[in-house]
């Protein structure tokens, strides 16, 4: 039989000690001296470091042990149960209020986070928060920074499956990881992929909202120009209305036939969307700077002819056309029959064609960025999607030349994904790199969804890819990047047929180009009152935040504002995995002393302190036994 260690022969004393201290009084005196006898001795040997004989001793109060104290099946039940609830309570209480291990869920982050990346959040940024609850003993605001990232939890929040639990034991909501962009009663505009805006004294926050060491991150106001719809469960006469478009998860847009079957239009201007103190938005175009943006997706000339409104008689001719649907309206409402068969009044939309050539096709697929996807047997499927819906799915895209195996594009790059998230950037011979027209329109449509439901089908098809176009400093962009600079002859030829468009159209419904329409600024200082006019206003207590990723974020533009108390907390760093991100996020730093933080610091050293000293009185040798008292 191996030696026992000093260590080892401390570990049975102690183990023997505490439950003898416990059972002593139903022991008969004879057996309670010996059992005293036995760990005094095993207590001497072991102060006097002598090992074998150390070791001789605790195997004997091993064996007294087994005989006279050992504990019965409901004794051990008891511990065990005590033991796991006080576990679970502290560990409720740390991951509540002082900070947590979080892994990210979903791509909606990127490239700040990505799938599969582990963070420490600390729970001490803005307050002090109550555990289990949506709610702070303190809070301070000054401590929460635009553009920095912050951690909050979606009770009592309109987010689709909310619900988790936690320890598998309790039920609780789940918590999200976004970007904070506005503050209360700071009204915002969006224009060329920034973000422009005032606070609530009517200061120019721009600074703070597109910093430098954020200018890779794209802003779109809106995730679909009319993505959440509220529509009658029965028709009238056939047909459903009126209709509600909501954003920001206010209802915006009223969409609704008459009587006498005239359809119409009108904005709502919700009050925690506008401010109050401007005229009302009329145009819904303008609200927010929706009209610097586009939905985009790349058609083949056949799929123009079958789902585009505009024709190609006086445009040139492209291996691929870009679709640009844009400047929503309610001046122009039409009815159509949905996905779903219902007929119904729908926005207006403006749509323009882009004649691409291969050096654009090229230059998109040198800035190619889809969701994280997985390919087996040849289909390719988005990254957390079902296994048992894999087989069964008709709507999965073909790549039948890449190996099984998960893999993203980023920026251009090919990776394939290892164990635990780590990436591996691939080789320029992988077929991932194949360039055709085929290709470049595949992961372009349908490289963020990757399900063929967004390829080009039908007319007034409502699935389009979550691609966006918008113009900067006269340049179009796409996925993040210049695909057709202001000197191109292309766009310049694009924007010609645009005006003439414009020109010829009926003053009644004139049709408003795609064009660059400039940032909001007014003698090279921000324009206060275009703001003011056609931004969003945060509403007091709320926040407004987005995912960097906006192509794949559900995030306030989806699930409305964010109330304080949901607030729990920011990331402090990020430990896996390893490469060029690991270490400290890209934000504003917070500050490392705070009032919340010294408070929960201090609470939690005074607790580990009174545990420490309790400790050590009942554990540290010699141990007391009542002859130690003569």
């Amino acid at each position: 039989m191996k030696t026992y260690s000093i260590k080892k022969s401390k570990h049975v004393l102690r183990h023997a000690y505490h439950r003898f201290q416990k059972k002593k009084s139903k022991l008969s005196p004879e057996i309670r001296h010996q059992i005293q006898e036995a760990l005094l001795a095993l207590q001497n040997e072991i102060l006097q470091k002598n090992k074998n004989n150390a070791d001789v001793l605790a195997k004997r109060v091993e064996s007294l042990f087994t005989i006279h104290l050992k504990k019965s099946s409901w004794e051990q039940f008891k511990e065990a149960i005590f033991a796991l609830a006080f576990a679970l309570i502290v560990a409720i209480l740390v991951r509540q209020v002082w900070f947590e291990f979080y892994e990210i869920p979903s791509g909606s982050m990127r490239p700040t986070f990505k799938e599969q990346d582990r963070l420490v959040v600390s729970k001490t940024a803005f307050g002090i928060n109550i555990p289990l609850q949506p709610a702070e003993l303190y809070f301070d605001p000054d401590l929460v920074k635009r553009n920095g990232i912050v951690i909050f939890t979606g009770e009592n929040m309109d987010i689709r499956d909310v619900d988790t639990m936690y320890f598998y034991l309790f039920p609780g909501k789940k918590q999200y990881i976004k970007r904070m962009i506005g503050k209360p009663g700071d009204i915002l505009y969006f224009y060329g992929g920034n973000i422009y805006g005032i606070d609530r004294e009517g200061n120019d926050i721009t600074p703070s909202l597109q910093p430098k060491s954020l200018n890779q991150i794209e802003h779109i106001p809106f995730i679909d120009f009319d993505r959440k719809l509220v529509v009658p469960r029965n028709p009238i006469g056939g047909i459903y209305s009126p209709i509600f478009i909501y954003q920001m998860n206010e209802p915006v847009v009223k969409l609704y036939v008459t009587s006498s079957n005239q359809v119409h239009g009108e904005m709502l201007n919700p009050a925690p969307v506008h401010d109050q103190n401007a005229p009302l938005v009329t145009s819904y175009g303008d609200m927010w700077g929706f009209k610097n943006y586009g939905m985009v997706r790349l058609l083949t000339r056949e799929q123009v002819k079958n789902t585009a409104d505009q024709n190609l008689a006086d445009i040139e001719e492209g291996v691929l056309y870009l679709e640009i649907r844009h400047h929503p309206s309610i001046a122009n409402v039409k009815m159509i029959r949905d996905e779903l068969g219902r007929l119904r009044p729908s926005i207006g939309l403006s749509s323009s064609l882009i004649p691409l050539q291969e050096k654009h096709l090229k230059e998109i697929m040198q800035n190619m960025y889809t969701a994280r996807f997985e390919v087996k047997g040849g289909k390719a499927f988005r990254y957390g999607m079902d296994p048992k819906a894999v087989s069964s799915n008709i709507f999965l895209p073909s790549l039948p030349d890449i190996p099984d195996g998960c893999y993203e594009f980023y920026n251009g790059k090919a990776y394939q994904i290892q164990w635990q998230g780590i990436a591996t950037e691939l080789p320029e011979s992988s077929p991932l790199y194949r360039f055709s027209p085929a290709i470049v329109q595949l992961l372009f449509n349908v490289g963020i969804e990757w399900d063929t439901r967004f390829s080009p089908q039908v007319k007034n098809q409502r699935l389009v890819p979550a691609r966006y176009t918008y113009f900067r400093d006269g340049s179009l962009y796409l996925l993040g990047a210049p695909i057709l600079s202001k000197d191109d002859e292309t766009l310049a030829d694009f924007l010609d047929r645009e005006q003439i468009r414009a020109d010829a159209s009926n003053p009644q419904s004139p049709y408003l180009p795609f064009q660059d329409l400039g940032p909001p600024l007014k003698e090279g200082k921000l324009d206060v009152d275009l703001i003011r006019q056609n931004g969003i206003l945060v509403p007091d207590n709320m926040y407004l935040v987005l995912g960097d990723n906006h192509a794949m974020s559900a995030d306030s533009r989806d699930f409305g504002f964010v109330p304080q108390e949901n607030l729990r907390g920011a990331p402090d760093f990020i430990f896996w995995p390893p490469g060029s991100r690991w270490g400290f996020p890209n934000q504003p730093p917070y500050p490392f002393f705070n009032g919340p933080r010294i408070v929960v610091w201090l609470i939690a050293g005074i607790l580990i302190l009174i545990g420490t000293i309790y400790w050590r009185r009942k554990n540290v040798l010699p141990l007391p036994f009542p002859e130690d008292n003569k």
